[in-house]
């Protein structure tokens, strides 16, 4: 049995972002295992037309996002940029230190999702980092290392080979739980 829920999200995705702070209001962050993807290189892999280039599904998700965002009383504000091109963003999850991922995940989902800042370019990127004490030298020599690069590709990669199609997804004792809707039943199946 497991004892962590992981959670597999893009700082691309509204739906990660309501999820993250689900986890959050709900006090339940120490037992997600947080899975940085590619969700276009998801979708590639899959096959999959993001909401984001279909006009029908794209006027439904901003519904949608506000809705759930309005019921469970998050600020959000959809993203005049949306979409983004995440990867360094990404990428750089994967060389922060451990002790400074949350915070670096509430600086970009709340930069993006929130405060409808555009987190594709470098002012932006700098002062999320400086505000993580991150030092943004380190931040782009660390994005552009090859071993990075593979490693965000691997995880996406593995992602779709466990048959995850999309973000979030949360997959717990060898179950996907898609959507931030399914939020609860992944900590359900946690604790049973």
């Amino acid at each position: 049995m497991n004892k962590y829920i992981d959670f597999y999200f893009d700082f691309i995705s509204p739906y990660s972002y309501l999820a993250h702070k689900k986890i959050i209001n709900l006090n339940q962050r120490n037992i997600f295992n947080y899975k940085a993807i590619l969700l276009g290189g998801l979708h590639n892999l899959g096959g999959v037309t993001a909401p984001a280039f279909n006009e029908r599904k794209m006027k439904n998700m901003k519904n949608d996002c506000i809705l759930i965002s309005k019921k469970n009383e998050i600020p959000f504000k959809w993203n005049e940029k949306f979409p983004i091109n995440s990867l360094h963003l990404m990428r750089g999850y994967l060389i922060i230190n451990d002790n400074k991922k949350s915070k670096f995940i509430d600086l970009c989902f709340d930069a993006y999702w929130k405060d409808n800042m555009d987190i594709s370019i470098e002012k932006n990127i700098q002062k999320i980092l400086s505000d993580c004490g991150i030092d943004y030298a380190f931040f782009e020599k660390g994005i552009k290392e090859q071993k990075i690069k593979d490693k965000l590709k691997d995880l996406t990669n593995k992602a779709f080979e466990l048959d995850i199609f999309g973000a979030p997804t949360f997959l717990v004792n060898d179950k996907i739980f898609w959507g931030q809707d399914r939020l609860e039943y992944a900590i359900d199946e946690l604790k049973n």
